[in-house]
């Protein structure tokens, strides 16, 4: 099956509720482990609910843990257009070079400065998808009402995407703050690739630490894990008041991406 194809499965239909939800929060929710064979790799995911509502949940690490540059970004944005999923909702953790730490943050643009991801479905053909407005307007919005919901605080701003898997040190955060806002390693390219697959797309990001150089003292994987930890009923909470907010029909321009991508 070739990427055009999984794009093209009930890509314009309005019938199909279910939400994939990729990130590694436990949303502390029970469901029916799936295996999800790609044309990219295995991919197992967690059919759910949420609110009522039918979810897929896709670790991206995965059991083994990857780190963010060895993620199989393309599998999993595949499984779950796979899967009929037509929304994919993406929990990121970011460092913030502003904003407080254990906030939230909504992507309105990104800046990536990645090294060796694939980063396109569309290996063997010119396909150039429009990337003006790169999260889905309605998720962003629904995404916004659950913050509210939750009474929990958020700004926005541009995503910084790095390579990882070293934290950035001090000289790179000055650097990346006259780019944008907050900084992680995970949101690109699945934000791309959902686009090529004609999947609406949105980031909620957890604002767990602040950035390298800004912070008191030394930066530490289990900070970020701990704070996530801490706040995932927050998130759960969150993402439960914004799905059962997205309407069944899709009123963006995210299914119509491919129209006039090819060249």
């Amino acid at each position: 099956m070739t990427p055009p194809q999984i794009a093209e499965i009930d890509s314009t239909s309005h019938s199909a509720p279910l939400v994939a939800i990729l990130g590694r929060v436990d949303l502390g929710v029970n469901g029916d482990m799936e295996t999800i064979e790609t044309p990219y790799g295995q991919v197992e995911a967690v059919m759910s609910s949420l609110g009522g509502v039918p979810i897929l949940l896709i670790s991206r690490h995965g059991k083994d843990r990857l780190p963010p540059h060895r993620v199989n970004y393309r599998a999993l944005v595949a499984a779950a257009a796979l899967a009929k999923a037509r929304r994919l909702i993406s929990v990121n953790t970011v460092g913030s070079m502003s904003p407080i730490p254990g906030s939230f943050f909504l992507p309105d643009d990104f800046v990536e400065f990645t090294k060796a991801r694939p980063n396109t479905f569309f290996e063997d053909r010119a396909t150039h998808v429009g990337m003006s407005r790169p999260y889905c307007p309605q998720i962003q919005e629904a995404l916004g009402h659950g913050l509210e919901k939750a009474g929990a605080a958020a700004s926005r701003g541009v995503y910084v995407c790095t390579e990882g898997p070293h934290l950035e040190t001090p000289a790179q955060i000055r650097m990346l703050s006259q780019y944008g806002d907050v900084v992680g390693m995970t949101g690109y390219p699945e934000v791309v690739l959902a686009r090529e697959m004609c999947l609406c797309y949105a980031s909620l990001c957890l604002i767990t630490n602040q950035a390298s150089g800004l912070a008191e003292g030394p930066l530490s994987a289990r900070d970020v894990g701990e704070t996530t930890e801490r706040l995932a009923p927050v998130i759960r909470q969150i993402l439960e008041e914004a799905i059962v907010r997205l309407p069944v029909e899709r009123r963006c321009s995210c299914h119509r991406a491919l129209d006039d991508a090819h060249i």
